[in-house]
């Protein structure tokens, strides 16, 4: 994720890190070099006129309009449901350790209340490492014991195997107590809270947007940037490399960045700042039990926190 401080409007022409301007210069320079081709030879090749007028291009246009606009709509719709679901799980997580500090006894009346805040902490890191197909070894080692890391090390669904422990954990200390069943109500509702953003994350991660829709989107965008220079090239003459570079950069600038933020759980500067949101979830609990709290993830030079 780009966090970058506001800015005026001239230094926003001129930003670098943080657009995606560097992943598109090689087309948009490939776009210039056709340009410059076509207002060299007048729109020929091989001898031949391409037979193109500014007639197509604003049809066509309305057309990828309409593609781009429903490609991004639907990039950004998953991007806001992730967030909103890491928002969820943040809620839950407060929420259930406030609970379990308030309601349920301390250590030394049978229920671990660390152990239970070491494994809440690592469910969340284990959910961002499945999100991001990473290895969560050594997060998970620094709140697991050798013995349970080692056990949940060939499971399939470690932040599900986490959940089933820390419910049996709170169950066992429900009945313990003696409170009955709204006590258990209470704490299960949170746990089922965090069970369902498991599952909301993996639908996001799991099902993305339809491979057709994508190609369509490319080859239209592709196609029409290919084809403008000889469009315009009888009625601007020499500006057409300006007026086609800059069309150019439009459209590929919102392809990129529809891609990106397609699969918000990516590592992509526009992705979601998952090990930040981690972090996050790690320092609260861990204050809210009264426990050493480690330091804020801050973006980096280029502005780019993960």
């Amino acid at each position: 994720m780009i966090i970058r401080p506001p800015t005026n409007w001239l230094r926003m022409l001129f930003i670098w890190d943080g657009s995606v301007l560097k992943t598109i210069v090689p087309q948009l320079l490939l776009i210039l070099a056709i340009s410059v081709l076509a207002v060299a030879t007048g729109g020929h090749i091989l001898g031949a006129k391409i037979p193109l007028d500014t007639v197509p291009f604003p049809l066509v246009g309305v057309s990828l309009a309409i593609f781009l606009a429903f490609r991004n709509n639907a990039a950004y719709a998953r991007y806001v449901e992730a967030r909103q679901i890491w928002g969820r799980i943040l809620i839950a997580a407060r929420a259930l350790t406030s609970q379990v500090v308030n309601y349920l006894p301390q250590d030394g009346d049978g229920f671990e209340r660390k152990l239970f805040v070491q494994r809440l902490i690592a469910f969340v890191y284990a959910l961002t490492h499945q999100l991001r197909h990473t290895d969560p070894a050594a997060d998970l080692a620094r709140y697991l014991s050798p013995q349970e890391h080692k056990e949940l090390s060939d499971m399939h669904y470690i932040p599900v195997a986490l959940l089933d422990r820390i419910r049996l954990m709170l169950a066992r200390a429900g009945r313990k107590r003696g409170e009955g069943e709204p006590l258990l109500w209470l704490l299960d509702n949170q746990v089922s809270e965090l069970a369902a953003a498991v599952g909301g994350c993996e639908r996001i991660s799991n099902t993305p947007i339809p491979f057709a829709y994508g190609v369509l989107v490319h080859r239209t965008v592709y196609l029409y940037c290919f084809m403008l220079p000889f469009g315009l090239v009888a009625d601007l003459g020499m500006a057409t490399p300006l007026v086609c570079v800059f069309v150019a950069y439009t459209l590929f600038a919102l392809e990129a960045i529809a891609q990106e933020i397609s699969e918000p759980f990516g590592t992509d500067p526009n992705c979601l700042a998952l090990n930040a949101m981690t972090r996050n979830i790690e320092r609260s609990l861990l204050e809210q039990c009264g426990e050493e709290v480690p330091e804020q993830l801050e973006p980096c030079e280029r502005y780019n926190i993960s």
